[in-house]
């Protein structure tokens, strides 16, 4: 006589342990595997290696990336949210030349630029890096940068009345042979297949790190002022999602197992620098008040230093922040991964979610460093 079994019988595992142990004895010992534009001797790497189980996410395996998930998905916002009602007053009133052309370059490096970081996570690390964590950040951050690249050109279309202009600046890769050197450099490490992964998560700190501060800090000044409101709120929440970017990176960093050498790192920052300082150079008219290209320049030393910092280096311009307008802003690379923790949550709703999966919803937050601290 059949015996009829129900589904939920059929589901039951726990009778089974004989099945179980026979299928894991019938699986062969396979080598390791990664995306292919890892190194052989990088596929030891966990976050590297092929992930069977990178289509499910839970449960969470590595907390504190995940907890850096929350904490972007936390700060979500859009274009729609930003007022420019008062901005072209300003802009056409209370701007000198020698500003409207600064700030313009800023404007045309930055409607570029996301693209160029959202490039690399498409093309390389979404690809490259198995851990459904970190590719939860990924996904998030390729939205962010999307919406960042609308705002910026939203910005552009805003002050910037005559064609030819406009055109001139959205075509700055082409256009700005300032700009084209910092889009080249990032491009190079999208396509680059000598290097590590190690090394272009490197690069791509920098790129966020340093290639946006020195901008950032531009557009902070006019807020000192009372200048462009729209611009500057915009600059608030996209200088936020950008050191979370670099602060990501600096994390993944401090995971890996094949770093490269300290010397290698600094190498990369400070071909970053010198590319920055280029920059401000060019962009930068001289005789505004409480801005020139010296004074950024030092900014950006400081920058890069606390990014050597946060990547276990060891600082090498020792420069002090010139910038008090740009004390307390929370920029990314201000967390040394190797010493210490991330706190300082914003939306308690969606982190707590996350601090509860990893048992930590009781812990204290870290307390987070301010951009004039020395390490």
């Amino acid at each position: 006589m059949a015996v009829n079994v129900t589904p939920s019988q059929q589901l039951s595992f726990e009778n089974k342990p004989d099945m179980a142990v026979a299928a894991d004895a019938k699986k062969p010992v396979e080598e390791k595997k990664v995306a292919a534009t890892i190194k052989s001797f990088e596929a030891d790497e966990p976050l590297l290696q092929e992930n069977p189980n990178r289509f499910v996410l839970f449960p969470i395996k590595y907390h504190e990336i995940w907890q850096m998930y929350k904490k972007a998905e936390a700060s979500f916002w859009t274009a729609e949210e930003i007022d420019l009602s008062k901005d072209l007053h300003d802009w056409n009133n209370r701007l000198n030349k020698d500003e409207q052309y600064f700030i313009s370059h800023i404007l045309a490096f930055f409607a570029a630029s996301d693209g160029i970081v959202n490039e690399n996570l498409v093309e390389r690390f979404s690809g490259e890096v198995q851990i459904p964590e970190a590719r939860c950040f990924y996904g998030f951050q390729i939205m962010m940068e999307n919406i960042h690249s609308e705002t910026y050109s939203l910005l552009i279309d805003t002050y910037i009345k005559e064609p030819s202009q406009r055109t001139y600046l959205f075509n700055a890769i082409d256009t700005i042979p300032c700009i084209r050197r910092k889009a080249d450099w990032a491009l190079k490490w999208i396509t680059d297949k000598e290097s590590t992964f190690a090394q272009r998560l490197v690069a791509f700190a920098a790129v966020e790190g340093i290639f946006f501060s020195g901008a950032f800090a531009s557009i902070f000044w006019l807020r000192k002022r009372g200048l462009m409101p729209g611009l500057t709120f915009s600059n608030e929440l996209i200088s936020r999602d950008e050191g979370l970017h670099t602060d990501f990176a600096c994390l993944l960093f401090s995971h890996l197992n094949n770093r490269p050498s300290k010397d290698l790192v600094q190498k990369i920052i400070t071909d970053a620098v010198v590319i920055e300082k280029e920059f401000l150079t060019e962009a930068l008219p001289c005789g505004l008040l409480g801005m020139n290209a010296d004074l950024m320049k030092q900014y950006i030393e400081f920058v890069a230093d606390r990014l050597l910092v946060a990547l276990g280096n060891e600082k090498v311009y020792r420069a002090t922040n010139p910038f008090d307008f740009m004390e307390n802003i929370s920029l990314g690379g201000k967390t040394n991964f190797f010493e210490k923790r991330v706190g300082d949550y914003q939306k308690a709703g969606v982190l707590n979610s996350a601090n509860k999966l990893s048992g930590e919803a009781n812990q204290t937050p870290s307390d987070a460093f301010a951009l004039d601290e020395d390490f």
